[in-house]
């Protein structure tokens, strides 16, 4: 599976990358394509391309502050969590998306 993202915390700094790392590290685990965009105290990051969103099967926006340029995503499936999520179970996260997007266990 396709998945990109943004990530974003309240003061833009350890949160932010912790919970990128997290989705791409364990998404990769689960054999997903991750790319995750972060946003905070310096800016935009890695930002998304219009076709890697394009080709996306899903967007995960982990974030405890209010994004910008969700309208980049219309159309497409998208899973808002906090931060903290990323975070702590993010092995947990992936198995809930496998099971509701693909019916995989």
């Amino acid at each position: 599976m396709n998945i990109v993202g943004i990530s974003a915390c309240t003061s833009g700094i350890a949160h932010t990358y912790i919970a990128k790392e997290k989705l791409i590290k364990t998404g990769q685990e689960f054999g997903h394509h991750v790319r995750i965009e972060t946003q905070g105290t310096i800016g935009i990051e890695n930002e998304l391309t219009k076709k890697e969103i394009d080709d996306a099967d899903l967007v995960i926006i982990a974030a405890d502050i209010k994004v910008s340029g969700k309208e980049r995503f219309k159309g497409k499936r998208i899973l808002e969590i906090p931060t903290t999520i990323a975070i702590k179970a993010p092995k947990q996260l992936y198995k809930k998306i496998e099971l509701e997007l693909t019916g995989k266990q």
